[in-house]
């Protein structure tokens, strides 16, 4: 079963699709302690599945992003302290990530927000990237479906 986990905008942390509520989402905090909270529909939800870096030549999914940011770090934690780390230490090490990202519509707060995303992954346990890969014909309302089951 694919694990549906989210971005909401606003709110820190990436969540966990646990069901649909009454005109919302239930959804839990991946990080401990995992709190259940409804999202509704004026929150601004997005699977991270759906969510692509911009390239020079087209989209990269995030799910192929993360999986070279751990094929490049060996599966532990970020080495690059992105709290710390200047505009240019955040494109040069995202540059051995990802090449030929877009130096234009990259900015270094997303790829503090990868980072962040990448350690609470990887510190969560979810490092399995290839399951946010949605498959040939699939898309989000078919995750929510398989989530209620």
């Amino acid at each position: 079963m694919q694990k549906t986990i989210l971005a909401i905008a606003g709110k820190p942390g990436l969540y966990r699709l646990v069901s649909r509520g009454n005109r919302s989402l239930i959804v839990e905090t991946l990080e401990a302690p995992h709190r259940r909270m409804p999202a509704f529909a004026s929150d601004k939800v997005i699977s991270l599945a759906d969510i692509a870096m911009y390239t020079d030549d087209e989209e990269v999914p995030l799910f192929t992003v993360l999986q070279s940011l751990k094929d490049h770090e060996q599966g532990k934690q970020c080495s690059l302290d992105y709290k710390k780390a200047s505009k240019d230490q955040l494109f040069d090490f995202f540059a051995e990530i990802l090449p030929n990202f877009d130096r234009d519509r990259v900015y270094p707060t997303d790829v503090k927000k990868l980072i962040q995303w990448y350690n609470l992954l990887i510190s969560t346990g979810e490092d399995d990237f290839e399951a946010l890969k949605p498959t040939q014909g699939e898309n989000i309302a078919d995750r929510e479906t398989e989530a209620e089951s």
